[in-house]
């Protein structure tokens, strides 16, 4: 006996947390959604080396904030994105393994270019960063051999930009970490 169509109401299945659910249970790639378009996140050993700098550097501070460093998910709800940031840093009691963040959760985002996605990560992440309330976003351009810290985000972008500062020129991170970030390993 077959069921009619309209016994399975598959209108009312939100096309957005369909997605969302879905680039959750892709298994053994990291994959993202940047504006409805799943990308497949590749680091190479020159990106890690940089992300890597930056942990070491956070490290002590991250204890003494209790928070914790990762790649974690970032739902941006109600809209089609899901960004798996190249660093992001949140308070300890928010890590859960199944609970998904959001970037006003974040205390600070990492992000580092690839020849690939860097235009992205320069506009479009930065605006949806700033929109969804991500307090800083560090965007560390491979391709320009600089790094820039946004900070003070609001609707409209964010209000306050450090840089661009070629590499070598330490960042000063504000509160709550306070510390000068070399960038000599980028």
């Amino acid at each position: 006996m077959s069921v009619a169509p309209q016994d399975h109401p598959y209108e009312s299945v939100d096309p957005e947390t369909a997605l969302k659910y879905a680039i959750q249970h892709i298994k053994g790639d990291r994959a993202e959604i940047i504006e409805g378009v799943i990308e497949y996140v590749v680091p190479t050993w020159g990106h890690e080396r940089a992300i890597t700098s930056i942990r070491r550097q956070l490290d002590s501070r991250l204890i003494e904030l209790d928070c914790e460093p990762g790649v974690g998910n970032l739902d941006l709800p109600g809209s089609p994105n899901w960004y798996v940031p190249d660093l992001a840093v949140v308070p300890s009691r928010l890590v859960d393994e199944d609970r998904v963040l959001v970037p006003d959760q974040t205390l600070l985002v990492v992000k580092v270019t690839s020849d690939s996605d860097g235009d992205t990560d320069r506009v479009v992440k930065r605006r949806r960063y700033a929109e969804y309330g991500a307090p800083l976003y560090l965007l560390v351009d491979r391709q320009e051999r600089t790094c820039t810290l946004y900070a003070a985000p609001g609707p409209l972008g964010y209000t306050s930009v450090s840089g661009p500062h070629p590499f070598g020129t330490a960042i000063s991170l504000p509160e709550p970490f306070g510390i000068e970030l070399a960038t000599d390993r980028f």
